[in-house]
């Protein structure tokens, strides 16, 4: 009596609530088609809105119309320029700064004496926020890529530098114990041990923070670019083009979509082990 009623309980609980379920996965139908509902509703909003409700198009274009600029940015190329040149930019600054941050992260997180020594520095300029570098950086370094690409390098390294530090900090130390029980120095332990433990750390974090690189490099080409889809989205509300800064914003935001999808795909792929415990 006492073995069946947990059973029957659980098993009411579990048919009632799947919707609620507390860290636990879902049915893969139900995942599926709240991951539709999710782009599906606001758009079908967004339509019925611009269709039945008297809305400016100025102040909210319809879909058909962002359509139709899309397709006419696309057909003179300048669409295309505009993507290439902030992927550009988005892609030397983010990787320069995760190729930086990761070993110092892994060092601050490994050695007291190095987070001790860097760890005020750090969380100091993460405060500061990065677009107001950029007086600076056109006073040093002129209206070219360099002062663009530089800040998201300051914009990502700090935070992802400060974020891998806290991913090392949780290694248990009974794990770095028993390296050194069965005789691995300390380049090992490092190498072999604490950097493979931390990795999907490392990934979850370089995700999150290419989310603060694209906002930099929009901020970057709305004050000083000659193309870019910050420069497009800034020349389009100049001119009222709505239509436009939708095309900008929503092109953007499947970029990182897809960025977002390979992260996790990485993630499957080189850390299995941790996928299966999520």
């Amino acid at each position: 009596m006492s073995h069946t009623e947990p059973v029957d309980r659980s098993t009411k609980s579990l048919g009632s609530t799947v919707f609620w379920r507390l860290a636990e996965d879902i049915p893969r139908p139900l995942q599926t088609g709240l991951m539709i509902a999710s782009i599906a509703v606001p758009l079908l909003l967004w339509w019925l809105l611009t269709t039945f409700g008297s809305i400016d198009p100025t102040f909210l274009p319809s879909p058909a119309n962002v359509i139709t600029a899309f397709g006419r940015l696309w057909s003179t190329g300048e669409l295309l320029q505009d993507t290439v040149a902030s992927l550009w930019r988005v892609g030397v600054g983010f990787f320069m700064a995760v190729l930086c941050s990761i070993p110092v992260g892994v060092l601050m997180g490994s050695f007291a004496s190095i987070r001790a020594l860097l760890e005020p520095l750090f969380g100091l300029v993460r405060y500061m926020p990065a677009p107001a570098f950029i007086p600076l950086l056109i006073l040093y370094l002129g209206i070219g890529e360099e002062p663009k690409i530089t800040l998201i390098f300051i914009g990502v390294f700090f935070f992802n530098s400060l974020m891998v530090m806290d991913t090392v900090k949780f290694v248990p130390k009974d794990l770095i114990e028993a390296t050194y029980t069965l005789g691995g120095n300390r380049l090992q332990t490092l190498l072999q041990v604490i950097f493979p433990h931390v990795l999907p750390g490392i990934l979850d974090a370089s995700r999150i923070n290419l989310a603060a690189a694209w906002q930099l490099v929009i901020v970057s080409e709305l004050i000083a670019a000659t193309e870019g889809l910050g420069r497009r989205i800034s020349v389009a509300g100049r001119f009222l083009r709505t239509d436009e800064i939708f095309v900008g914003l929503i092109v953007i935001g499947v970029i990182g979509l897809i960025f977002d999808l390979f992260f996790q795909y990485l993630l499957r792929v080189s850390c299995r082990w941790a996928a299966q415990k999520r």
